[in-house]
């Protein structure tokens, strides 16, 4: 997908993006919250409260249910009545929609569900993304269309809407929880004369004369017995032998309305490529970026995007493939044990069953399968290219994983985790803050900030736990004159701010910095003095790398001005002074004005407090020079005792937010834990 003129975008989440479209095109919204799909609901509730109109001028009903079971019935009943109607969700809150999903989809009844993909509980609750919500939900006759990322997120809302009501197939419109419902990037927003174009009145008519209604009076809803259900059953087939070509025809439509150009199936790479991987959500993203750079090297490589995931069709995917494809790698973000292989994979294997097959490829090309990114586990291009190089050996593995150790069955592809694709011309800055600190919503102004002042284009992401307030937060943001379409994290900094001194006595926050980045760092000690307090590994790491070190006293000055602990203002205006993005006098007044759009609500008092704060900091900036590496300090171990070996192996990893190296082996299956672990980690 294009780019789009720089002058018409906005920072935009995936969740802001996806309710802009639900709330436009919809008269009826039940929803119940659940993480990570809540802030749909909560976007589209502030809407209607505003007294923010649909595209027909009436204000949708948003109404809060009692479970999502409740909200699931409640869409079926008002889609009944006639009613164009949504809701969001997510993980176990979809599948509890499940009997519903059913009774939408077997009545031919269109709608659109849009959720943020969400992991389901088995051994353990995750709160993060990948896709075994959605793939529970396969059976259920709703059509699957994927986004990868925000703006895909509001088109493919719009596109979704108008394939359902023309083939009157409910569709489930996902995204990757928190990877793109909470991944700020630009978006050029969908205007209501060109949602309006997209939904012309005959189709919202027809939907209207399906609702049940005593002037047109007809059954539905009924029980039928062996001798009947079947052939009913089968009736619906020719709805869905419609609905890719419909769905192709929408896209093409909504091409000429937007300039956006979207495929059910869409091909990156030359057309000469032997080895094709076939991925859907971010992960495409993802993939199409790693494809664009081997292939500039010279390397036979592609990407098949996969948007129209049901229904399934053979003919476009079989299209979108070059016909030099020696070797297909299907990527599934979910894992169905004991099945042959995960639900892409599976119906990439019946693909090539098919005549349409036979016709374009004499030879069938050989089909592996992998598995990537359960509960948000990182999907970068190293393991991009290491799912390549697996295909290219002679004996790849089939059933792989990739982003873990996984060395019990030996399922895992190793990666080169130094493998870096990314343009000098982004600038990637990270920033260490604690959950509740205002460094995350510091980070998001400054996004907004340097895409409205600059001709930067620009991205943010932000790490939390589930432990949410109090823990660790990372936030990983990239500006660049070029869009930004890297949905993993940044992995070398042109800049890291390190909110909380406290943080370099526990973590390695320098191991991901550039040669020659810039540190600024919150410190209690003046720059004559800091050397000495940190820890020898840290002074090891500034002199290696040629880091620029600063620092301010960040905590005292919100202290003075009576902002309490709240330093993320001060912190935000010292990476202007440093950085050097925005020329220094208008990054100051942008950062006013943010505060000012921020708090204005709560009164003058807090206004002066922030505005004082910002003219204090850039004078208290100071430089410190690198000194001797011969600290007596050492960075503390997360664990200090003489602990069983599941603590020193395990635990630890954990609290030190070491967990991605923590192999298979080490971790007992089930999701057991030992008891009296919670000593070493109160949290």
């Amino acid at each position: 997908m294009k780019c789009e003129a720089k002058n018409k975008l906005v920072a935009m989440d995936g969740n802001m993006a996806a309710a802009h479209t639900a709330h436009a095109t919809n008269e009826v919204i039940a929803i119940y919250p659940i993480t990570p799909s809540s802030g749909m609901g909560e976007i589209s509730d502030a809407k209607s409260s505003k007294g923010e109109t649909n595209i027909w001028g009436t204000i949708p009903v948003v109404a809060e249910l009692q479970s999502e079971g409740g909200a699931s019935g409640a869409v079926h009943g008002s889609l009944t009545a006639g009613a164009l109607t949504t809701t969001f969700t997510a993980s176990q809150g979809l599948l509890l929609m499940i009997p519903n999903l059913f009774k939408i989809a077997g009545e031919l009844t269109p709608c659109v569900l849009h959720v943020s993909a969400r992991t389901v509980a088995t051994h353990a609750l995750s709160i993060f993304g990948d896709h075994s919500d959605v793939m529970a939900c396969r059976g259920t006759g709703f059509g699957m269309l994927a986004s990868a990322n925000p703006q895909e997120a509001m088109d493919m809302a719009l596109i979704s809407q108008r394939a359902a009501l023309e083939s009157r197939i409910p569709f489930i419109h996902f995204f990757d929880g928190f990877r793109t419902s909470h991944e700020l990037n630009m978006v050029e927003p969908l205007t209501k004369d060109q949602m309006l174009k997209m939904l012309p009145e005959n189709l919202i008519e027809n939907h209207k004369k399906q609702g049940l209604n005593p002037e047109n009076p007809f059954i539905r809803g009924t029980a039928q017995n062996p001798d009947f259900f079947f052939q009913a059953r089968e009736g619906v087939n020719k709805f869905y032998n419609a609905c890719p070509e419909i769905v192709k025809k929408t896209m093409e439509e909504f091409e000429k309305n937007t300039g956006r150009k979207y495929q059910p199936f869409e091909y990156v790479g030359p057309k000469d490529a032997e080895y094709v991987v076939a991925i859907m959500a971010s992960g495409a993203d993802t993939a199409q970026e790693t494809v664009e750079y081997l292939s500039k090297k010279g390397e036979k490589v592609g990407v098949i995007k996969v948007r129209l995931y049901r229904p399934f069709n053979t003919g476009y995917f079989i299209d979108a493939l070059p016909a030099t494809t020696k070797t297909i790698i299907a990527m599934d973000r979910t894992k169905e044990p004991g099945s042959l292989g995960e639900p892409l994979y599976e119906d990439i294997c019946s693909v090539f069953a098919t005549p349409e097959s036979k016709a374009k490829f004499a030879k069938t090309p050989s089909i592996i399968g992998g598995r990537y990114g359960l509960s948000s586990k990182e999907f970068t291009p190293a393991m991009v290219k290491a799912i390549f190089d697996n295909a290219k050996s002679a004996k790849p593995k089939n059933g792989f994983t990739v982003g873990i150790i996984e060395d019990v069955t030996n399922t895992s592809l190793e990666h080169d985790r130094h493998f870096d694709i990314e343009s000098d011309d982004t600038y990637r800055a990270m920033f260490y803050g604690l959950g509740s600190d205002g460094t995350v919503g510091a980070n998001k102004n400054t996004m907004k900030i340097i895409s409205e002042q600059t001709d930067n284009y620009s991205q943010g992401y932000f790490v939390y736990d589930s432990k949410k307030a109090g823990s660790l937060t990372v936030s990983h943001v990239r500006f660049g004159k070029k869009c930004i379409r890297s949905p993993y994290l940044i992995s070398k900094a042109d800049f890291i701010g390190i909110h909380q001194f406290s943080f370099v006595e526990t973590y390695d926050m320098l191991k991901t910095a550039k040669e020659g980045a810039t540190v600024l760092l919150n410190s209690p000690y003046t720059s004559k003095e800091v050397w000495s307090k940190l820890p020898v590994e840290m002074q090891n790491e500034i002199v290696d790398k040629k880091l620029k070190f600063y620092i301010i006293n960040a905590s005292e000055i919100a202290k003075e001005v009576g902002l309490g602990t709240r330093i993320n203002m001060i912190m935000q205006t010292a990476f202007f002074a440093i950085s050097g993005i925005l020329e220094k006098g208008k990054a100051i007044e942008a950062i006013k004005g943010a505060i000012k759009k921020t708090y204005s609500s709560k009164g003058k008092e807090v206004l002066d407090k922030n505005y004082a704060a910002v003219d204090s900091t850039v004078s208290k900036i100071e430089e410190v020079a690198a000194g001797k590496t011969d600290s007596e300090l050492k960075r503390r171990d997360s664990i200090t005792c003489d602990c069983p070996d599941f603590v020193t192996q395990v635990t630890g990893e954990l609290i030190a937010f070491r967990g991605d190296d923590v192999p298979t082996s080490k971790i007992i299956p089930g999701g057991v834990f030992p008891v009296s672990t919670s000593q070493y980690e109160k949290r």
